[in-house]
């Protein structure tokens, strides 16, 4: 089990020479190296920063697959970090969270972030998760034969998993593709929040497909707090009704 620990001498980031590249980024010296040896010997090329400022600067250099976040660190905090390149960075994000504070949970996931875990952890768990999260960003679903769905303003092309506005694409994060492609796989019909955590592979409580729902509805409806294309179907579930 991977647990924090301070106090150790600074350490650089380093790479190695092949497999998704993720990015580390926690204060705790010691995890940051434990993390570092553990992904580059399950075929990760990893780097790590310190805090958010090193982390910005890793981000202007480098493109990155995946980023483990921690949600505790002096200055500027992990869900102040990916709330501000949500928009503009396209990796998958993994959160850090304090054991036993859900709050930090639910409020990294509306921030952006597509899963969380809680220290201290197994790193079995974590090599999982960070899996799955690649798996949601690199394999498209299957669908059916009407591969564009219109939202309005917003087309859902749920082949490639891209969402436009007005020919403009739409950053979504790799929890937020995963659950409007399942949606889109069966327009009108409506799925249960536990089927749709099974077919997209978000993990946690119930309320986390609340949240990926909450995140989404701000991207594609005109109006959010009356939803008309990602409604919510009373003991059912939610279902994705497009024009037409």
């Amino acid at each position: 089990m991977i647990m924090p620990n301070e106090g150790m001498p600074n350490e650089q980031p380093s790479t190695a020479d092949m497999g998704p590249h993720v990015l580390v980024v926690d204060d705790d010296t010691r995890l940051r190296s434990l993390l570092r040896r553990y992904l580059t010997d399950n075929a990760f090329t990893v780097s790590a920063a310190a805090d958010a400022a090193e982390a910005r600067s890793a981000l202007r250099l480098f493109s990155f697959d995946i980023l483990v976040v921690d949600v505790m660190m002096p200055g500027e905090n992990g869900i102040e970090l990916v709330r501000s390149i949500r928009d503009t960075v396209p990796s998958g994000i993994l959160l850090l969270t304090a054991r036993g504070d859900p709050q930090d949970r639910i409020t990294g996931l509306e921030a952006g972030a597509d899963d969380y875990l809680a220290k201290p952890f197994e790193p079995r768990e974590l090599l999982l998760r960070l899996t799955n999260i690649l798996k949601r960003i690199r394999t498209a679903p299957e669908v059916n034969d009407q591969a564009l769905l219109r939202l309005g303003e917003h087309v859902f092309d749920s082949r490639r998993r891209e969402l436009s506005q007005n020919g403009r694409p739409v950053r979504l994060t790799s929890a937020e593709i995963a659950l409007l492609g399942v949606l889109a796989d069966q327009p009108g019909q409506p799925m249960s929040r536990e089927e749709m955590m099974e077919r997209t592979g978000i993990g946690g409580s119930l309320r986390s497909i609340d949240v990926q729902v909450t995140r989404l509805r701000r991207k594609v409806e005109p109006d959010a707090k009356a939803p008309r294309y990602l409604q919510t179907v009373r003991g059912e579930g939610y279902v994705l009704r497009p024009d037409g």
